[in-house]
């Protein structure tokens, strides 16, 4: 083998070496979902996503967050759950682990728009990092997971709850944001000040009970 070859191979070596050591994250996506409080419905205008290399997602999420709305009022909005589910959003695929996510949502049963900006620490994405060996009851099967789902909950008054979980991992609470008003409005003040409609489900809970300010604290 001529010295050409051979440095040529030890170069690519040492790049593939130092390829596979930059990488982050054990996985090529993580999971970004949102969810809200039993009829307390959310509409996320925009989740922007700024991963740990500055590079900018927009839009990783928008649409509704996941949200249960049992007929006959009989679900039970107040308080956090005990069992967070992944909620309602979409793999960011292409990123690394998160910096920050800049979330801008309309909270329909109020009406008021907030925006926030969650920073995300070097412990989250630690746990992010970390697997574990755990029994799954889905498949019956012991699995390596990791907790790849960052999943948001968002309540009335501009609260949100962040945790991390896996698909066989139990949720970690992580952080809590407390939003601000956005001045503009909904979608940065481009529809005149209307807000998404509410669900008549939603509607009935919110004249019959009110909104239960106070127990997302």
């Amino acid at each position: 083998m001529n010295s050409f070859l051979q440095i040529a191979i030890c170069v690519l070596l040492l790049s593939g070496c130092s390829f596979a050591n930059s990488q982050s994250m054990p996985y090529k996506s993580w999971y970004l979902g949102f969810s809200a409080p039993n009829y307390m419905e959310v509409w996320i205008e925009s989740a922007d996503v700024v991963d740990i290399e500055e590079q900018v997602y927009p839009r990783a999420m928008s649409g509704n967050a996941a949200i249960q709305t049992p007929p006959n009022n009989t679900g039970d909005p107040r308080g956090w759950p005990e069992r967070p589910g992944i909620g309602k959003g979409k793999n960011v695929t292409g990123a690394d682990l998160p910096q920050k996510i800049y979330v801008r949502w309309q909270s329909l049963v109020e009406p008021q728009t907030y925006q926030m900006v969650i920073n995300v620490p070097e412990s989250t994405r630690e746990i992010m990092r970390k697997e574990e060996k755990v029994f799954c009851a889905f498949d019956g099967k012991w699995i390596t997971d990791y907790r790849n789902a960052l999943v948001i909950n968002l309540a009335p008054g501009g609260i949100a709850k962040i945790w991390v979980m896996g698909s066989c991992l139990p949720a970690i609470e992580v952080t809590r944001v407390q939003a601000v008003i956005d001045p503009r409005g909904p979608y940065e003040g481009k529809s005149g000040g209307k807000h998404r409609p509410l669900s008549a489900v939603s509607k009935a809970y919110v004249e019959k009970f009110d909104v239960p300010y106070g127990s997302w604290e």
